[in-house]
């Protein structure tokens, strides 16, 4: 009898943990859209914002300046666009809204041999003769690149952007490799970034580009100087 009664009890327990479980799953939104896999919000920070907020002045819809601060009148914006393309009105900038606006941010990858190697070759083509910090923020600034949304969003992608990098362009960056190419690209892979976040770097003394120069300097290291 009490083997029948402890039988009936533990039923009784799993069908209540079952009720539990739906009734949560029941508050689960059904539609996987921007509201549940939001990425930029109101309160949000970044070069993300920035990148939304200049996207929607382009289309006339964000009539404020370009802080990166996702604030009500950025909202607002977004629900104009949303409301544009046919997207879920939620004024959320989620990944449906940010492929429509054509922002896309990619992943520092793994450290593997294949991205190692890869990193290294631009970073002995571009930096060698540096010292070794300023050739592991040379990688750190290509890494930042992959995650900043005006820049392609691979490693590969960033390193052969049209014009992006002369060393590809001029033959350097087909040169042997520096052996201390690998251990710089091996720590900005692995965090390592000198920069700070820059996604620019120039030497004053071989360039007279009137954009570069006009960027914000955070860093200089050996010849470079680094910049947002």
């Amino acid at each position: 009898m009490k083997t029948r009664y402890k039988k009936v009890h533990l039923r009784s327990a799993i069908l209540v943990a079952l009720a539990t479980v739906l009734a949560c799953l029941s508050t689960i939104p059904r539609q996987m859209g921007d509201d549940v896999a939001a990425i930029s919000q109101v309160g949000s920070r970044g070069a993300e914002v920035r990148a939304i907020q200049q996207r929607l002045k382009e289309r006339g819809l964000f009539k404020s300046d370009v802080t990166g601060y996702y604030g009500e009148i950025t909202r607002k914006a977004v629900l104009a666009f949303q409301k544009q393309k046919g997207i879920s009105q939620t004024g959320i900038a989620g990944p449906i809204t940010l492929k429509a606006l054509g922002i896309s941010i990619g992943t520092v990858p793994a450290a593997t041999q294949a991205n190692i190697s890869l990193l290294a070759r631009i970073i002995s083509a571009e930096a060698r003769g540096e010292p070794y910090v300023g050739q592991v923020a040379v990688g750190a600034v290509i890494l930042n690149r992959i995650e900043h949304p005006s820049f392609p969003d691979t490693l590969s992608g960033v390193i052969y952007q049209n014009g992006a990098f002369t060393a590809v362009t001029d033959g350097q960056f087909n040169q042997p490799v520096a052996s201390s190419a690998y251990n710089a690209a091996r720590d900005a892979l692995n965090g390592w970034d000198p920069t700070s976040g820059c996604i620019y770097y120039y030497n004053p003394a071989k360039t007279s580009n009137s954009f570069i120069r006009s960027r914000q300097v955070v860093t200089v290291i050996g010849s470079h100087r680094f910049c947002l």
